[in-house]
């Protein structure tokens, strides 16, 4: 009798340390999915920040050229090249 007790004690042990183990296992799956999830998402802020820093650098480089200067100073600025003619609507009279 007392041999069958400790059979079921260890039974009921095995038993509860299986139920714990899996329940843990399901729980670091899950968790495992979501850093999965967040590492992807990571890597693809990675990517679009390795992009914009290469726009960047092209931008950087672009607004040293004499083509940047000459764009601002007709945009902003009304300045024309010697060489060029600056053509302006007549104004007509009724």
């Amino acid at each position: 009798m007392g041999n069958r007790m400790a059979i079921i004690g260890i039974t009921l042990v095995v038993f509860s340390l299986g139920v714990v183990v899996n329940f843990k296992s399901a729980s670091m799956k899950k968790k495992d999915q979501e850093y999965q999830i967040r590492e992807e998402a990571l890597m693809q802020q990675v990517e679009d920040e390795k992009t914009r820093a290469q726009e960047l650098e092209e931008y950087r480089i672009y607004v040293q050229t004499k083509e940047y200067v000459e764009e601002v100073a007709k945009q902003k600025l009304g300045l024309v090249n010697p060489d060029e003619i600056l053509l302006k609507p007549s104004e007509k009279k009724q």
